[in-house]
């Protein structure tokens, strides 16, 4: 979330996880709406621990992930949600380069295209409209990822540029299970500096089992990612050189999982590559 969010315990916990990121008025900066908690980060990689399962081998290459889009649009315009083919089709491309070194693919298998204002201005954490949105457009299975794009203009979803489900969220509720983003975050689009596609990026990190870099802040297990340096809080823009943690290693600003601008983001860590397919590998049959 960037950039923005397991089982009858865990599904309670699945609105905070995947933390929804928040465009100012001004658009210039992001910021967290919600972090789970330590205690709640705790329950999750208990369970996590209790049922991993470790995939074959790290260097192996991973799916691809069959990726289902669902256009939400208020009318046939641009400005109204109405995002083209070829869009799209970069956005896959953004994530195939994103993801190369993990190595992880994605395949565009499906898009759907829906007339829908309400949903396309309300929809949000929570909300009525999310609910009816994902029932009539979900498709495939816990291996599938299901990306909605939509304005985020008002109510609960005022001002976000995407949020997603966990891995572990999908067995509690299949039908929510998912990540829903600004249409005009795309490549291309016209949220700039977030328009090169790296919110998705970031909001399938989330899917596909990752927390934010500067989770836990300087202390505790921060994003149980041990090659990622610990992180007080969420950087923007691409300020190089910030080390807000006494702990080795400057922050990790570069980092897809981090809250700074596309253009600064360019890397996932060995250590979270690992994580992701153990994540994917217990919850999603992804391995």
């Amino acid at each position: 979330m960037f950039r923005s969010i397991f089982f009858t315990a865990f599904v309670a916990i699945s609105a905070v996880v995947a933390s929804p990121a928040v465009v100012d008025s001004t658009g210039g900066q992001r910021t967290c709406g919600t972090v789970p908690t330590d205690a709640e980060v705790a329950r999750m990689e208990a369970h996590f621990a209790a049922n991993k399962v470790t995939p074959k081998s790290d260097a192996a290459a991973v799916g691809p992930v069959p990726v289902y889009f669902h256009v939400i649009y208020a009318n046939t315009t641009l400005s109204g949600g109405y995002v083209p083919d070829s869009q799209i089709t970069n956005q896959i491309s953004v994530m195939n380069t994103a993801y190369a070194s993990v190595p992880l693919s994605w395949s565009l298998v499906g898009t759907t295209r829906t007339l829908n204002a309400d949903w396309f201005n309300n929809v949000g954490p929570g909300t009525s409209q999310q609910t009816a949105m994902k029932t009539a457009l979900r498709q495939g299975g816990a291996n599938a990822l299901n990306v909605y794009t939509v304005g985020f203009k008002s109510g609960a979803g005022a001002g976000l540029l995407g949020y997603s489900t966990f891995p572990s969220d999908y067995a509690g509720n299949p039908t929510d299970d998912g990540t829903v983003i600004l249409y005009s975050s795309l490549p291309g689009g016209t949220s700039s500096p977030y328009n090169l596609g790296q919110t998705l990026t970031h909001e399938a990190g989330h899917w596909v089992g990752l927390y934010h870099t500067f989770q836990g802040g300087c202390s505790g297990s921060g994003d149980s990612v041990s090659d990622t340096p610990a992180e007080a809080s969420a950087a923007f823009g691409c300020p190089t050189g910030r080390d807000t943690c006494s702990t080795a290693g400057v922050d990790p600003i570069h980092n897809f999982m981090d809250y700074t601008d596309d253009s600064c983001m360019n890397q996932f860590t060995a250590g979270q590559a690992t994580r992701l397919k153990s994540q994917i590998a217990t919850y999603r049959g992804i391995s």
